[in-house]
């Protein structure tokens, strides 16, 4: 008899922008969310919502509850704003992933999958710039 436990699989994706870092925990599909968390939910004052700290506890509170409906084995997916915003992962990209790491989880793949445009979109504020 082995003791083998069975290895449910899922998606951890994590939004990094420079304000705030999101952590969504979803079935292998994508279909059905199991569990979200963001900085803002985990501390009290506004400026610390993107802090690396925030993104820790965020993804710990996600990994425990993900933990209890039966996730044990997650492939994340990293994200930035993208687009004509940032291309890099905000502060709270590396924390978080090792937060879920440090949680127990069976990690298959890491990957990038910020949009990043071909040509170009245009920039807000049109073509004399914001006006302040």
């Amino acid at each position: 008899m082995s003791s083998r436990r069975e290895i449910r699989w899922g998606n951890a994706r994590i939004y990094a922008s420079q304000n705030n870092t999101i952590i969504t925990i979803t079935d292998i599909t994508g279909a059905e969310i199991i569990s979200k968390a963001s900085g803002g939910m985990v501390v009290k004052a506004d400026r610390e919502k993107p802090s690396p700290y925030a993104a820790m506890l965020a993804a710990n509170k996600a990994a425990n509850d993900a933990f209890d409906k039966g996730i044990s084995a997650i492939h994340i997916k990293v994200r930035a704003q993208g687009g004509y915003g940032s291309k890099t992962p905000g502060p709270g990209a590396q924390p978080a992933i090792r937060a879920l790491a440090r949680a127990g989880f069976i990690i298959g793949r890491i990957e990038d999958v910020t949009p990043l445009p071909h040509d170009t979109i245009r920039r807000p504020g049109g073509r004399r710039g914001r006006r302040v």
